[in-house]
Order: C-alpha cells, then structure tokens, then sequence
C-alpha cells in the first residue's frame, strides 16, 4: 500500500516546474492529483497524461488563482468529483521584475492576488472538504527575506504566504491540520529563466552555494510530498528552507 493512497491532492500551478514533480510525486505516492493550471490546455493534458500512468485517477481545472471570483471553481469540482481533499499544495505563482522603488499599482496586485491572496482563498475555500488530519503546503522563495535583483513584488507577496502560514497553523491545529512552507533556493525551471539576468544569476547561485550547484524541481518536491505524510504529523507553522546551502553565505 502506497502512503498516500485513498488521499486527494491539489497542487495549484501543476503542471510546469516544480509543481509538475509535485504532483507527479505525489502521484506515485498513490494520491490522486488535481492539477490547477491557467495558461497551457496542452501542458495540462500531457501532465495528466502522466499522472494517470502512475496510477492517479487524476483531474485538471482551469482557472487563473489570481482572479478570486473563479478560485471555487476548483473548490467545487474536487467535491464533485472526490468528495473530499487531503492535501493542499499552493504552488502557482506569478510577478512583475521590478525593484522595490519601481513596483506600480499593477505589479503590486499581479504577484499579492496570484501568489499571497490565491494562497490565503484557497486555504479559506479548501477548509470544508478537508478532514480533520489534512496537509496544506505553501512554495515561497528566498527572496521572502533576502534582497534579489528585480524579485521586490514577488518577494513581498512571498513574505505575506509565510506569515499566513504561520496563522493558518495555530488556527487549524485543533483538527489537526499541518500547515508548513516550503522556501527554495534557485532552481533551473522555465519560470526563472525570465529573469532578465539570468546567466548572471546561475553563475552566482552555484559560487555561492556550498554544493556548487542549481537546485533541482524534484529536490523541491521531495520536501513538499515528505510534509504531507504523516511522518511529518509534528511539523506545523514551519518555513522550511531548502536551497542546498545559499542563505548560509
């Protein structure tokens, strides 16, 4: 018997990056997956693809997190199909380059309605159908905390995901909900290649850390599918850092 099976899993932003080997991870662990995307049917449909030859009786909805009248759509299609969610994993995310000086009215709301307001509706709405012993995961970022180049509206709306956790884990405790965040260093997905100084970014990532390396989205994912086992039924209100070292330095 796999550990997840019988558990019902969302990862919204599933099915590019890191939220792909998120969900494709939880897959094998027996969970069936329900991917949110917004942009790709295409990538949607070859995500589900996959997932369904792990064995996931898998599902994808489309709906853009950041706009909040169409988020219980999701909400409302998991209960109609499973009746149900075990796990929560908030992964989509989206943001203007700018510096902090810079940041407009546009950006501002871009990364706080997609990144810290999906989170905290998706917690709000997602509450009802998870039974009390239930898992809700949160990506963020080191740039949370530290300064990145360009990174200031989507490192703030970050920061707000982490204090929410925090909250959402004293609030859900008496049934016994885990809430954690999972905070990564830089991992080479298609996301950060926008970054406008991207080379320059690798170069300095793998000097700076300790392994010599990029991250990995399945070094990511690993974390992410470990706290939602109950081998991690001890860890709530958590940012837990995974960055193979960086931040040290």
């Amino acid at each position: 018997m796999k550990e997840l099976s019988g558990k019902v899993a969302l990862v919204t932003g599933g099915t590019r990056g890191i939220g792909k080997a998120i969900a494709l991870n939880l897959a094998k662990m027996g969970a069936d997956v329900v991917v949110n995307y917004f942009k790709s049917r295409n990538a949607a449909e070859a995500t589900l693809k996959e997932l369904e030859t792990v064995g996931s009786n898998a599902h994808a909805v489309r709906v853009n997190v950041g706009n909040y009248e169409k988020v219980p759509k999701i909400f409302d299609e998991i209960r109609e199909k499973y009746g149900k969610l075990d796990i929560l994993v908030s992964n989509a995310a989206l943001g203007v380059f700018t510096s902090a000086i810079n940041i407009d009215d546009k950006a501002w709301k871009l990364s706080m309605d997609t990144n810290a307001r999906a989170f905290l509706h998706c917690v709000q709405l997602g509450k009802a159908l998870m039974p009390d012993g239930s898992k809700v995961v949160a990506l963020s970022s080191l740039g949370s905390s530290r300064h990145i180049d360009g990174y200031a509206s989507i490192g703030a709306s970050k920061a707000v995901i982490e204090t929410l956790t925090r909250y959402f884990a004293y609030e859900l405790a008496p049934r016994r909900i885990n809430v954690n965040t999972v905070t990564g260093g830089f991992i080479d997905t298609d996301a950060l290649k926008g970054f406008p100084n991207y080379q320059m970014m690798v170069d300095e990532v793998i000097r700076r850390t300790p392994f010599g390396r990029i991250g990995t989205t399945d070094e990511i994912a690993d974390v992410v599918v470990f706290l939602c086992t109950e081998k991690a039924s001890w860890i709530t209100g958590q940012i837990i850092v995974v960055d193979g070292g960086y931040s040290l330095s």
